[in-house]
């Protein structure tokens, strides 16, 4: 069975964010009927779902993000409902004035173990003390992990939905990353989707620091950005930079009732196959390297 490093869990505070930012009069109900989406319900509704969902394509565990800042609890929730299938990650807005505060509960309280930050999105440079505070605790709980966010940043919904992201690229700079991970090297670090279309410096980060990761999660359409490029030789770098022990297999799952995107998942086998990735290479990647860093 696989572990799924990288899941949105769209709550029904998420979608009630989403609602208030497009300032309209609109319910959660209503929005998910524009989108075509199913209602998420209560969170713990929201995590027997996802259970069934994860049963039924052989996946033992996800790391779920809460992802809006402030919706800790639902995730908190469907932990609580299913603690030995989730591990609970919350986006955060280090520009918030309760950050501190808030990642404080979040991992203390909460028992969220994946610190998000989303530095394009937030206008937050990763070299801001508000930065550095909110992962130096992050550092003082074994167990936490720190995710951040580089390159290019799309949020479809948003597109959907027709809400602006006034999103600043270049925050997402895994430069940054590693500049926090080698002051916090007992910390995990984790940069989703190879980089996001800042592969090379994504593997200069990961070659400089022990501690990073890097996830494998979605399309992985970047790719497009350097032509020729294909997601057999994402891998091969990867491997031959990072190692298969700091690769992090992850779909980039949301919604339902699209549900579990077991099409990423064919296509990062096929493409790890065709790279003549020995088996228990994969098994780490598609599970093992999860359970080590997340252990249960």
């Amino acid at each position: 069975m696989s572990n799924d490093a990288h899941c949105h869990f769209f709550s029904t505070t998420f979608f009630s964010a989403l609602a208030r930012q497009r300032g309209r009069d609109d319910s959660v109900p209503r929005l998910c009927n524009e989108l075509q989406w199913d209602d998420p319900g209560t969170p713990e509704a929201l995590a027997d779902r996802w259970v069934r969902e994860l049963d039924a394509n052989g996946v033992a565990r996800a790391a779920l993000i809460a992802s809006v800042p402030g919706d800790e609890a639902s995730v908190a929730s469907a932990i609580a409902t299913h603690p030995t299938r989730f591990v609970g990650f919350f986006m955060l807005d280090a520009s918030a004035s309760d950050a501190a505060d808030r990642t404080r509960r979040a991992i203390g309280e909460f028992g969220l173990r994946g610190l998000c930050l989303f530095p394009a999105m937030h206008h937050v440079p990763l070299s801001d003390s508000r930065v550095e505070e909110v992962v130096e605790i992050a550092a003082g709980h074994p167990g936490a992990a720190v995710f951040v966010h580089c390159g290019v940043l799309s949020v479809g919904v948003r597109r959907k939905l027709g809400l602006s992201s006034r999103f600043d690229l270049r925050l997402g700079d895994p430069l940054g990353v590693a500049r926090l991970a080698l002051a916090y090297p007992n910390l995990p670090f984790i940069i989703p989707h190879f980089g996001a279309g800042v592969f090379r410096e994504a593997l200069m980060a990961a070659d400089t620091c022990a501690n990073i990761h890097l996830d494998t999660s979605s399309s992985n359409n970047w790719i497009r950005y350097t032509p020729g490029l294909t997601l057999e030789a994402v891998f091969k770098t990867a491997i031959s930079v990072a190692g298969s022990r700091r690769l992090l297999f992850g779909t980039d799952s949301s919604f339902f009732p699209r549900g579990w995107q077991r099409g990423v998942y064919d296509a990062q086998k096929t493409a790890l196959t065709a790279a003549g990735v020995p088996a228990a290479d994969q098994d780490l990647i598609f599970g093992g390297n999860f359970d080590r860093i997340f252990a249960s």
